[in-house]
This record gives structure tokens, C-alpha cells and sequence, in this order.
């Protein structure tokens, strides 16, 4: 079985992904992972290797090929991260919603960021995301037409959201 998990940041899907790994006992590989193997195999820190993605859409080419490959040689995975969904043949895909406030105060608390500082970096990072998805992929990342699953994890747990997904398997 393959399940995709995206969504924006703040709205928990490595959370969630975690846990569903857990209760299913499979695996799961994040598209943050296989960024941090491409900046090892380039010898260069996460940073460095940040600011040479931002300018070489190779390196985003190259993380969903990877997803794809990893996925198809696979029988049982899930796979997080934003365009995922995108790139894989799943038995389920979904996403992780949350307003904008909550995953705010989520990334404040995990990364000990004051609230407008947040904000600010989220908007900028969703915005620079959303051009770079259009351009590379002609991906409207706001288009969520192709998700079997859309959750918003503003009004349940982790837990409560892995069980979501395991009741949803239920019903495929």
C-alpha cells in the first residue's frame, strides 16, 4: 500500500506521517529526507544546498523522481511532502489542512520563532513555492481535486488523524 501525505507547513504531516508509519508498521520517507541526501551527495550543508535549489529547479525535478522511484519499487510506503500526490501512484493521497494562525503558532513553538517572524516566512516561502510548482510542473498547488483525503488538523490530534486515514483504507 502507498499513501501520499502533503500539505503546507505547520499543518503536521511528518507528525502524522510518523504516526500512521507506526500503526501500519511501514515505512515512510519525506521529501525533506531525500533534500537532505541530495545536499550530502553534493557536499554541501543544508543551507548551502537551500540556496543552490532556490536558483537550479534540478533539484526539485530530481526530488520527485526520486519520490516516484523509491514509491515504485515499493509495496508498501508512505511518502510526505507537498507535491507528492503529484509524482506517485497511490493508494491514497491526502492532505493536511490548517488555518493559517495554527500552523503559525505551530512553527513558533517547534522552532522558537516569534509569531510575525513566522507569519512572514510562511507567506513568503508559500508564495515562492506556489511560483516555483506553476513554473517547474504547471502544478496549482491550491488545486486539491487529485486528494482522496483532506483533513484539517486544526480539530484533531495526530492520533486522531491517523485514524482518519486508517478508517479511510477501510473504504477502499
Amino acid at each position: 500500500m502507498i499513501i501520499t501525505i502533503g500539505g503546507l507547513a505547520g499543518t503536521g504531516t511528518t507528525t502524522a506521517s510518523e504516526v500512521l508509519s507506526k500503526k501500519l508498521d511501514i515505512p515512510f520517507i519525506s521529501a525533506g529526507d531525500i533534500f537532505r541526501t541530495l545536499a550530502k551527495e553534493s557536499g554541501m550543508s543544508i543551507l548551502e544546498f537551500s540556496e543552490f535549489a532556490e536558483d537550479n529547479n534540478d533539484v526539485d525535478i530530481d526530488i520527485d523522481r526520486r519520490q516516484s522511484e523509491i514509491a515504485k519499487k515499493s509495496e508498501n510506503l508512505i511518502l510526505e511532502g507537498r507535491l507528492s500526490a503529484h509524482f506517485v501512484d497511490a493508494d491514497l493521497k491526502v492532505w493536511l489542512t490548517a488555518p493559517l494562525d495554527i500552523r503559525t503558532n505551530r512553527i513558533c513553538d517547534r522552532e522558537s520563532k516569534p509569531y510575525d517572524l513566522a507569519i512572514e516566512e510562511i507567506l513568503i516561502r508559500e508564495n515562492s513555492e506556489a511560483l516555483r510548482y506553476k513554473e517547474i510542473h504547471n502544478i496549482d498547488i491550491s488545486n486539491l481535486e487529485l486528494y482522496d483525503l483532506i483533513v484539517n488538523t486544526n480539530s484533531f490530534n495526530p492520533e486522531a488523524i491517523a485514524n482518519l486515514i486508517l478508517t479511510s483504507l477501510k473504504v477502499i
